[in-house]
């Protein structure tokens, strides 16, 4: 089936094939019955299901589903272009081979040039005296010639009598040269690692190796040697049994042959022979049924210097969960040299409509210390978990939690401990002016213990009460901006009255492992200022920004102010600290977070917190960080980026204890980005150790170094 007509100068032809419809446009055409073929001349345009192919003469053989292209061919398949003086191209397969052309192959941003290009498959080239580049321009930065390439799109390319050009210099030479061409996960070695650590690693590299197993599993294997320490292997392997079901394994090993001799707060060691170290970790999800999933988060080390040894690059900061969304960078901790404990958590939750069972497994790893004994570990701890609902129908709503859990160490009280608390409120709605919400709290805590340092009183009871008021009310006024992206900005005041007693509870036998419940009687006065904005974007669609947020809070001691009415000598004190909360982000490029509590008895304040974003389009950033806590703590977090030009980027880090006078970290980094490469150097001096870290990446085709 053809159609054919005549516009102006050129001739335009529909004709059918096995691929479908296909139009010609060209300065004539003719039809060749007995080979069942089409001859176009003259600013030939053909287009066809999936592309269009321009060219001065084009024959199209129908039966062959093959078109021969001669003269200025251009090739456009989805977003791939083939440029060359002779194409030959099989329509149907996708195939075809290309005569002093050159190729970009848009999925990988590869530019291919070469004597005779041949697709030989879906995602397979063949070319012959080839070039490669993923550089745009005429002139590009670098290039790697051969006499053979063969590549695999999503797999790897291998040249043969390969050359790396910077420019037109020719900078190295190699027989064979395999480069990766990925775009998915495909089985193959991936970037590097590589740094120098004067005092701790030495030279250290490792290299990883993933393996596609199967749709639903793959593994990771890491091999990674540091001469002042040895080889440490590696291995992580995760599945995915469905969208409800999968997890991650690592495990690593290491014979550490360093000599170490250290007295660092309670730890001690004297490292003269080859130690046996080693990690683990498992983190599984699995939806058994709607309403019922297991998760665990498992991980273990064989000594408390693991990760204060090798802070610089570990497996589980490279995976720390940044986003709780991320299914396979699950893990939780921050594993450097500040970490503490590390927490093993095996939970099972059943959830009902309006209530949440928990069943949990929990081990504690105290790496501050050398041994564990005096841990309490949770072997295992039940909670039950009530949503706030209407009593029996009635105005007065009802809120139950319970607990019981086994508390178990080698040294130290250990035994069962049961915990229940029903809670009753009553929201009135006084006038429609405020809310007020009187609580009433019971709290039964009941025990047994098991350990050996008690002869009598096993078991025992404690009934403790807590009432209290909640007063809120809030007033707002909206502020007009007609025509403006933001079109309204309302500012509300909220107000809030909380007044908490819980009277005298007597819990003289309550073993360490119970929750003391403090005696209290305290008013607390708060007060919240917000500024939100509504924005209109310009497709007309709304989001709403709050611009900035002030809480102010203070207590006050009731208790505390009729001690001296009780003949005590000492001048009570019964305001207690004033907290601030600030959040204030006013644009995109700027966000100011405070935290502070000011002792207004003493004049000083006992914490300060201060956290300043700035950015701005083009990619420079700065953060300060300041961290006080009275007596106990001052930090100074500083991280700066500044993009120079386009290409050239400066970064430095400080992270400094002004609460003992040192630096803990302290780093400079250079990094040269061009389209299609990038090079980079980073110098961190830190407590105990000094690292160089060098990257190199070309664009497409990976790259080595340091994150």
């Amino acid at each position: 089936m053809l159609g054919l007509c005549l516009s102006g100068s050129s001739w335009a032809l529909e004709a059918r094939m096995a691929t479908g419809p296909v139009t010609i446009e060209a300065a004539s055409v003719s039809y060749d019955r007995e080979h069942d073929a089409y001859q176009a001349q003259g600013e030939v345009s053909i287009t066809f299901s999936g592309g269009t192919l321009q060219a001065d003469s084009v024959v199209l053989e129908r039966g062959a589903n093959m078109a021969t292209a001669v003269g200025h061919v251009v090739l456009r398949t989805d977003n791939d272009v083939l440029e060359g003086e002779k194409v030959v191209y099989n329509i149907t397969a996708n195939t075809g081979i290309v005569y002093a052309g050159k190729m970009f192959i848009a999925r990988n941003h590869f530019y291919l040039q070469g004597d005779k290009i041949e697709k030989t498959g879906e995602a397979t080239y063949s070319v012959q005296e080839a070039s490669l580049t993923t550089c745009d321009g005429a002139a590009p930065d670098w290039r790697i010639t051969g006499r053979q390439l063969n590549v695999t799109v999503d797999g790897y390319g291998l040249i043969k009598d390969g050359k790396f050009f910077a420019k037109d210099v020719p900078v190295l030479y190699v027989p064979y040269l395999i480069f990766p061409a990925k775009t998915s996960r495909q089985t193959g070695f991936l970037f590097p690692y590589t740094a120098y650590s004067s005092d701790k690693l030495g030279w250290d590299a490792e290299l990883p190796f993933f393996l596609a197993i199967s749709s639903d599993a793959d593994a990771t294997f890491y091999s990674r040697y540091m001469d002042k320490r040895g080889f440490k292997e590696g291995v992580e392997f995760r599945y995915l049994r469905n969208s409800n079901s999968y997890g991650t394994i690592y495990a690593d090993y290491l014979q550490d042959s360093a000599r170490i001799t250290e007295q660092k707060d309670n730890l001690s060691r004297n490292w003269q022979t080859s130690q046996n170290r080693w990690s683990y970790y498992l983190q599984n999800f699995a939806l058994l049924k709607p309403g019922l999933y297991l998760r665990s988060d498992i991980a273990g080390v064989s000594d408390p210097w693991y990760f204060k040894d090798f802070t610089a690059h570990n497996y589980y900061l490279d995976h720390y969960a940044v986003k709780a969304d991320e299914r396979f960078r699950k893990v939780s901790f921050t594993a450097d040299e500040s970490l503490n404990a590390l927490e093993s958590k095996v939970r099972l939750v059943k959830d009902w409509p309006l209530y949440n069972l928990t069943a949990l497994v929990n081990r504690t790893d105290d790496l501050t210390r050398l041994s564990n004994d005096a841990t309490v570990q949770k072997y295992p701890e039940l909670t039950l978990s009530g949503v706030t609902q209407s009593f029996f129908g009635s105005p007065v709503n009802f809120a139950l939690s319970a607990m019981a859990g086994n508390n178990y160490r080698s040294a130290g009280q250990k035994g069962e401990i049961f915990d229940l608390k029903p809670l009753l409120t009553l929201p009135l709605d006084v006038g429609g002016a405020f809310r007020l919400i009187p609580l009433a709290e019971m709290r039964g805590t009941f025990w047994n213990r098991r350990d050996d340092l008690v002869q009598d009183d096993r078991q025992g009871s404690r009934m403790a009460y807590r009432f209290g008021v909640d007063a809120t009310t809030s007033v707002f006024r909206d502020f007009v901006r007609p025509g403006k992206a933001m079109e309204k900005v309302r500012h509300e005041i909220k107000p809030e009255l909380i007044f908490a007693y819980i009277p005298h509870t007597e819990q003289g036998n309550l073993p360490d492992f119970a929750e003391v419940v403090e005696e209290q009687n305290t008013v607390t006065a708060a007060l919240t200022n917000t500024l939100t904005a509504r924005m209109k974007g310009k497709d007309g669609s709304m989001a709403y920004l709050e611009i900035l947020r002030l809480k102010l809070a203070q207590s006050y001691d009731v208790r505390e102010a009729r001690r001296n009415a009780d003949g005590s000598a000492a001048l009570s004190r019964p305001f207690g600290d004033i907290d601030m909360e600030l959040d204030l982000k006013p644009t995109l490029y700027f966000a100011l977070y405070v935290r502070n509590r000011f002792n207004v008895n003493d004049g000083r304040w006992e914490k300060a917190n201060y956290d300043v974003q700035l950015s701005d389009s083009r990619g420079d950033a700065a953060y300060v960080g300041y961290r006080y806590t009275r007596d106990l703590l001052e930090e100074v977090n500083l991280s700066l980026k500044a993009s120079l030009t386009k290409t050239i980027a400066l970064s430095y880090d400080l992270r400094k204890n002004e609460f003992d006078r040192r630096s803990l970290d302290n780093a400079f980094g250079f990094n040269f980005t061009r389209q299609c490469w990038s090079v980079g150097v980073r110098y961190n001096d830190a407590v105990g150790d000094r690292t160089i870290l060098l990257s190199f990446s070309l664009n497409g085709l990976g790259g080595v170094g340091g994150k």
